[in-house]
């Protein structure tokens, strides 16, 4: 028998769409918490549709869906209509956490902001997730990851290469770290609710992500510093740039960083000319002739395949990484051995999924489920909140569920 579950008497609603918000709320499912997912009863959760759209990777099976919205029940809800939302309500009154990302204004329209709900139940930790933040001039604002955390934060512009345009992100890449974000602000929430038996009002927002993923550089900003050499350094900086082998694979080098790995470097590329060249001889030297130094390395490393140069560099001690490819997943020990990838739950369609990053050895997590189909649950649910048959028969021909 499972031993019980750190979140097992933990009632959560998942009052969201797509991944970011939505996926704090797996999270909390896979340690056992019992999330009911509500959906409009016509298109539900837009994300159901994701892997089946154009420019997708195509497959038998929902695998996106699965992925993110294991371990839930579904009920479809009309938050349009006021019986609705009553029963909404009814929920939350339950409820120990509720999850959201609907837009501002639907919020406040349909009286389902913090203030509105804590009403209802003040020990209960209200999580939003928005686009740009709850307050400032775009705060009603809506966006995906790719706008709101990717371009608006800066990242999309710190990271092309130099005289190539701003490349676009891919989907989710923003949405899952955030993800995590509000996660972590729910537990902290919790533990604050354990002490003090208050709830809270929890909110990040992807453009905060963005930032903070960008803060390395993005701080500088705010300490007056100057950007002219760190952007006039990228295209010198021989670490910073990919080299592509005869194969078609890119290498990069971002680790070799001290005189001895520089050296070990050219000795494996066969390069001996290198070592004695003065332009190379030092990082400063390697900095001002960046450009010299990239078109050696360059015309070295397409001499060879890369499985070549990386048992080469392995010999030599060099730390060179070899640019990964999505379709290595599937083999990679370390992705199967870290539990970066689990057992998929039967009837997905899958034999792994790919597992949000928190490790906490000794606590047990649910066994998977796979993820529920559109209102699956409205009627067990409906019982379950005191419903008859005939109420909730009548609720379906209303159009509430």
């Amino acid at each position: 028998m499972q031993e019980q579950l750190l979140f097992a008497d933990l009632k959560v609603l998942d009052v969201g769409s797509w991944i970011a918000a939505p996926v704090a709320t797996t999270m909390l499912a896979d340690y056992g918490a019992q999330v009911i997912k509500v959906e409009a009863p016509d298109l539900g959760d837009g994300y159901r549709n994701f892997a089946d759209m154009p420019g997708s990777p195509d497959a038998d099976t929902n695998y996106t869906w699965h992925m993110d919205n294991r371990n839930k029940r579904s009920i479809s809800l009309n938050l349009k209509s006021e019986a609705g939302r009553k029963i909404l309500r009814q929920m939350v009154s339950e409820c120990d956490v509720y999850v959201t990302n609907l837009p501002q204004p639907m919020r406040r329209q349909w009286q389902l902001t913090y203030d509105d709900l804590a009403t209802v139940n003040p020990s209960m930790i209200y999580a939003s997730l928005t686009a740009y933040g709850e307050k400032g001039p775009e705060r009603d604002r809506e966006g995906f990851d790719l706008v709101a955390y990717w371009s608006r934060s800066g990242l999309m512009d710190l990271v092309h290469a130099p005289g190539a345009p701003p490349g676009p992100a891919l989907p989710g890449m923003g949405d899952h770290p955030t993800a995590v974000t509000l996660y972590a602000g729910i537990v902290t929430a919790l533990l604050k609710r354990g002490q003090t038996g208050q709830g809270s009002h929890v909110h990040t927002s992807l453009m905060a992500n963005g930032v903070w993923s960008a803060s390395c550089i993005a701080q500088g900003v705010f300490a007056d510093a100057d950007f002219n050499n760190y952007f006039a350094n990228q295209s010198r900086q021989f670490t910073r740039l990919l080299y592509e082998a005869n194969d078609g694979r890119w290498l990069q080098f971002s680790m070799v960083r001290t005189d001895d790995e520089v050296d070990a470097l050219f000795v494996a590329l066969d390069r001996p000319d290198l070592l004695i060249d003065p332009r190379f001889a030092t990082s400063e030297a390697r900095l001002e002739n960046g450009e010299a130094l990239k078109a050696e390395l360059i015309k070295a490393i397409a001499q060879r395949s890369s499985a070549d140069w990386m048992g080469i560099f392995a010999e030599s001690g060099v730390p060179a990484a070899l640019v990964g490819q999505v379709a290595d997943l599937a083999q990679d020990q370390q992705v199967i051995e870290n539990a970066m990838a689990i057992p998929a739950p039967a009837g997905s369609g899958m034999q792994r999924m790919i597992k949000h990053p928190l490790n906490i050895d000794g606590l047990a997590t649910r066994e998977h489920a796979p993820a529920p189909e559109q209102g699956q649950h409205s009627r067990e649910v409906l019982i379950e909140l005191g419903y008859t048959q005939e109420q909730v028969a009548k609720l379906r021909e209303d159009g509430v569920i």
